[in-house]
């Protein structure tokens, strides 16, 4: 975790005067939980084994390395950098999970235990003006480019540390929520990760959130 908190203040450091987040219209909104429409967004992503401190930290220096400039630029071939944005986001995965499923990082089944999983996808949201026609491209092989188109999510905003038990926590609440109001998840709860590491504890923004069906 001190790895991931490091890389988050060079990152950040880098980029304090403007960070961008995905944008989206909230649909609907009660105490400590959301739902939301995202519009598309375009993410660079990498695959992960471990626990969730382990995959966090080195899919996020995969990910930095490939927007501080470990990428290659169309049609020039040179290097460029792209700004930082947040979310950072883990998601569980399950081996059936196809790389084409939704920095997040998350488990990979349905209300899946995130003490128990131990491979995860970790991405970035890149900034609204890239496409996957102007983006530069990763030179690290296990970084890709991904298109997401616009979703449904619920999400469960909490505000302190992130452990494990935390964050299983925070995910049951989430799904608890949704099965009081009837709504469907359609995937695994993923969490998502605003503030540099300086933040003080009762000011750090958190998010559990997961897709869930359209409804009326």
């Amino acid at each position: 975790m001190r790895i991931f908190y490091t890389l988050m203040l060079l990152l950040i450091g880098q980029n304090a005067m403007a960070i961008e987040e995905p944008a989206f219209k909230i649909i609907l909104k009660t105490e400590g939980f959301e739902v939301r429409q995202y519009a598309p967004m375009l993410v660079a992503e990498t695959l992960e084994n471990g626990d969730m401190d382990e995959a966090s930290n080195r899919g996020f220096r995969k990910i930095a390395g490939y927007i501080f400039g470990d990428n290659r630029a169309n049609p020039t071939g040179t290097s460029a950098k792209i700004a930082m944005t947040a979310p950072v986001t883990l998601e569980p995965l399950s081996e059936k999970i196809a790389m084409t499923a939704p920095v997040t990082l998350s488990a990979t089944q349905q209300g899946a235990d995130m003490a128990s999983a131990n491979k995860w996808r970790v991405h970035f949201v890149m900034p609204a003006k890239y496409t996957l026609n102007n983006i530069p491209l990763p030179n690290n092989t296990e970084v890709k480019l991904r298109e997401i188109p616009g979703k449904l999510f619920a999400v469960h905003s909490y505000t302190g540390f992130n452990s494990v038990s935390r964050v299983q926590t925070k995910s049951d609440e989430l799904l608890a929520w949704l099965q009081s109001k009837t709504f469907k998840p359609l995937g695994s709860v993923q969490l998502s990760r605003y503030d540099p590491p300086w933040t003080l504890p009762m000011f750090r923004r958190n998010e559990v959130m997961v897709e869930i069906e359209e409804f009326k």
